[in-house]
C-alpha cells in the first residue's frame, strides 16, 4: 500500500518508515521539520535499502494537504504531526489546540475527498488521565490534565465519529504510552531540538556530558519510590504496532492501547541504565512538572488478541539501544 505518514522525519515517525518498508509498503513523508530533521529519512534509506518520498508540508495548511492528496495514490494515512510536550501545552494551550486538532480534520477531510478509507490516530495514554491503572480502552476518558492530552481526545472523538458517519472508513486510535530507545543500527533515535522534554533523550545527554545532570520532576508521589510511573515500551514495539494496526484495519473505529502493561518509575529506568551501560547518571530532584500524574501502564491485552501484537523488547534493549544511538549521534556528525 501507498502510506502517507505525516511527522515521518521525527523519532516515533521515522522508526514506522522503517517497520513500513520492511513490511513492503511504499511510504510517502510529510512534515515541516519543526522538531526533526529531514536526514533521518537518508538513515531510514540506509537500514531499509529504501527511499520514501519526503514532502517538507505543514498539514495544518489545507491547500499543501489538498496538494499531496492529489499527487500520489495514498491507500492510508498514520498521523504522528503534532505538539507532545505535555508541559508545554499546560503554558500555551492555543498552540496544542489549534496544531493537533486542525491537522487531524484538515487530514481526515483529504481522506474523504479522496478515497482514503484507511486512517491510523498516534494518540496518547493522556487521555486516561488520573484514572486507575492499568489504563484499559474501555475506560472512560479524563484527559484534562493538560491541553495535549485534550487534544489527542479530541481527535480521538472526531475520527470515532466520522467512522461513524462512513461505514467504509477504517480507523485505528492507537494509545501509546512512553517511546523509548532507538534502532539497533544506532542510525535513527530520540534527537530533539533544544533541551529535552522526554527522560530518555535527557538522560542520553546526560550521560554523554552534554547536559550536568538529569532532573527528576518529583519524589513525592504515592509510589515506591516516590518517584514517577510510567509504561515505558522500545519505539521499535511501537513502531510494528502500527504496522499491525494497519494491516487489521477494519470499519469502525479501533482504540488499542500500545504499552508493555508493566510500570517502571523514573528511578528505576535510571538505575536500569547505569547497569545496562555502566554509567553513573547525576541527578537532582526538582518540583513536580505541572499535568503529570503519579503512576499509569497499559492492559494491553486487547491490541494481542486483536491485532497479535506485543512488545517484545525489555528495559535493557530500551536503555542500551538509546545509548548507542547518542554515540553515534556524536561521531556520526548528526544531531
Amino acid at each position: 500500500m501507498n502510506i502517507l505518514v505525516t511527522g515521518g522525519a521525527g523519532y516515533i515517525g521515522s522508526h514506522t518508515c522503517v517497520a513500513l518498508l520492511e513490511a513492503g509498503h511504499t511510504v510517502i513523508v510529510a512534515d515541516n521539520l519543526c522538531n526533526s530533521k529531514a536526514d533521518a529519512l537518508e538513515r531510514v534509506k540506509e537500514i531499509t535499502g529504501r527511499e520514501v518520498s519526503f514532502h517538507r508540508i505543514d498539514v495544518t495548511e489545507e491547500a499543501a494537504v489538498n496538494s499531496l492528496f492529489a499527487a500520489y495514490s495514498i491507500d492510508g494515512v498514520i498521523h504522528f504531526a503534532g505538539f507532545k510536550a505535555v508541559g508545554e501545552s499546560v503554558e500555551n494551550p492555543l498552540k496544542y489546540y489549534f496544531n493537533n486538532t486542525v491537522s487531524t480534520m484538515l487530514l481526515a477531510g483529504a481522506c474523504r475527498r479522496y478515497g482514503v478509507k484507511h486512517f491510523v490516530f498516534s494518540s496518547s495514554a493522556t487521555v486516561y488521565g488520573d484514572n486507575q491503572v492499568p489504563f484499559m480502552e474501555s475506560m472512560p476518558l479524563l484527559p484534562a490534565t493538560s491541553p495535549y492530552g485534550e487534544t489527542k481526545a479530541m481527535s480521538e472523538r472526531i475520527l470515532t465519529d466520522i467512522a461513524k458517519a462512513n461505514s467504509a472508513w477504517s480507523v485505528a486510535l492507537l494509545r501509546y504510552f512512553n517511546p523509548v530507545g532507538a534502532h539497533e543500527s544506532g542510525l535513527i533515535g530520540d534527537a530533539p531540538s533544544g533541551i529535552p522534554n522526554n527522560l530518555m533523550p535527557y538522560i542520553t545527554q546526560v550521560a554523554k556530558g552534554k547536559l550536568a545532570k538529569l532532573r527528576i520532576f518529583g519524589n513525592d508521589y504515592p509510589t515506591a519510590d516516590g518517584t514517577g510511573v510510567r509504561d515505558y515500551i522500545h519505539v521499535m514495539d511501537l513502531a510494528e504496532g502500527h504496522v499491525a494496526a494497519l494491516h487489521k484495519l477494519s470499519a469502525g473505529a479501533h482504540i488499542y492501547n500500545l504499552g508493555t502493561g508493566q510500570g517502571t518509575s523514573v528511578m528505576q529506568l535510571v538505575k536500569a541504565f547505569e547497569e545496562a551501560n555502566g554509567i553513573e547518571l547525576p541527578y537532582e530532584i526538582t518540583a513536580r512538572r505541572p499535568g503529570d500524574i503519579a503512576e499509569y501502564y497499559a492492559d494491553a491485552s486487547k491490541a494481542e488478541r486483536d491485532l497479535g501484537w506485543a512488545a517484545k523488547r525489555g528495559l535493557m534493549e530500551m536503555c542500551r539501544d538509546a545509548w548507542r544511538f547518542e554515540q553515534r549521534k556524536s561521531h556520526g556528525g548528526y544531531t
